[in-house]
């Protein structure tokens, strides 16, 4: 371990549970990255991802965005491109940019698909399925509307899902903003995420938050101090 990363781990009180305010200071404070790293929101739940109605996963519009401008790739009818290009799609196509994606091309970060065109991108689902670019309903990246779908992932709409171990990773933004802004990413993560809570589980739903930038140590944030 380097001289930096103990000195941000000793700025950390392991035992303690920070206010979300606190918490967002603290996460710029004990960055190490000499770039601008993002930071990072840890959401353990009590649910088990096994069971269908339990495998939480959804999509947040972040009041400030995530920091990071994503190459966004439309696969769609000739009559829909311009709509998506107008729309800030960096890509849009479909039989030509289906070929690329087959020949090894991923230069995008974000897939938006017309329901049409799902039945092309069945041969892409090894491709895209394990680096989750795969379009989705539940993500709003398949939809007729397009121009809508590409300029709400532009504003800073993101798509979380629940991992095997019952745990949410998502960025809420970037080193460089105001911790206040930062908050405000985080509680409406969080806030979204509690309405989401399935009526089958009992008990505690949401154990655990805590965030990190992506090079420093984690913060615990008191799950009291955000609602």
């Amino acid at each position: 371990m380097g001289k930096k990363m103990k000195a941000a781990i000793a700025k950390v009180d392991k035992e303690k549970f920070y206010s979300i305010d606190e918490a967002m200071a603290l996460a710029k404070e004990v960055n190490i990255a000499n770039f601008d790293s993002s930071v990072d929101l840890h959401i353990r739940l009590g649910v088990d991802p096994r069971k269908a109605d339990q495998g939480i996963r959804g999509t947040v519009t972040l009041p400030h965005g995530t920091g990071k401008t994503k190459r966004v790739l439309v696969l769609c009818t000739p009559d829909k491109e311009q709509e998506a290009l107008d729309a800030g799609a960096d890509y849009a196509g479909l039989d030509d940019l289906v070929q690329k994606i087959q020949g090894g091309w991923l230069d995008f970060d974000v897939v938006v698909a017309m329901p049409q065109t799902m039945a092309k991108l069945g041969r892409l689902g090894r491709v895209l399925g394990p680096r989750g670019l795969m379009p989705n309903p539940k993500s709003g990246t398949v939809t007729p509307d397009v121009g809508k779908a590409v300029s709400e992932v532009k504003k800073g709409k993101v798509a979380f899902r629940v991992d095997k171990f019952g745990i949410i990773h998502t960025s809420i933004g970037r080193v460089s903003f105001s911790a206040d802004k930062l908050v405000d990413n985080a509680k409406e993560m969080i806030h979204t995420i509690v309405k989401m809570k399935p009526s089958s589980v009992k008990g505690v739903y949401m154990k655990g938050v805590s965030v990190a930038p992506t090079m420093g140590p984690g913060v615990k944030i008191d799950t009291k101090s955000y609602n």
